[in-house]
């Protein structure tokens, strides 16, 4: 079945809309990433994103409330200031992401690969961070209490 799905931004505005046969978020997400565009604000809280491809994504200041990002690619994502508490990044690839200023309070990043992000004054109160690889991450003003290693 065709359907068309919309990406809005917190407030509202429709950032992008994709038509396709048997369509997702994650599919409509992926064209636009594709596509280059611009999703600074969008508002994907409780998504399933599993598995999708978002490598390059602009998504600073989005709202990912209890999004499932687990085995995602992010890899060179902006998500500065995004807001990603009890979101599902296990097994995530966020090499390269910026995570600057992010709200990853409660976050699963279990196994995620974090090689070369910046999470500079990150919230990570509580997150699970368990076997991720931190290498050459900077840590910078990030908030670890409870974070569990």
């Amino acid at each position: 079945m065709i359907s068309v799905i919309e990406i809005k931004s917190t407030e509202g505005k429709v950032l992008f809309a994709f038509e396709s046969e048997d369509n997702t978020i994650a599919k409509t997400l992926e064209e636009a990433v594709a596509q280059g565009l611009d999703l600074r604000g969008a508002d994907l809280s409780g998504a399933d994103l599993r598995d999708a491809n978002l490598s390059g994504a602009e998504l600073s200041g989005a709202n990912l409330y209890r999004t499932d990002l687990s085995y995602a690619n992010l890899s060179d994502a902006d998500l500065r200031r995004a807001y990603l508490v009890n979101t599902n990044l296990g097994g995530a690839n966020l090499s390269g992401a910026d995570l600057r200023d992010a709200n990853l309070i409660n976050a699963d990043l279990r196994s995620a690969h974090l090689s070369g992000a910046n999470l500079g004054g990150t919230d990570l109160n509580n997150a699970a961070l368990r076997s991720a690889d931190l290498f050459n991450t900077n840590l910078g003003g990030a908030n670890l209490s409870g974070a569990i290693f």
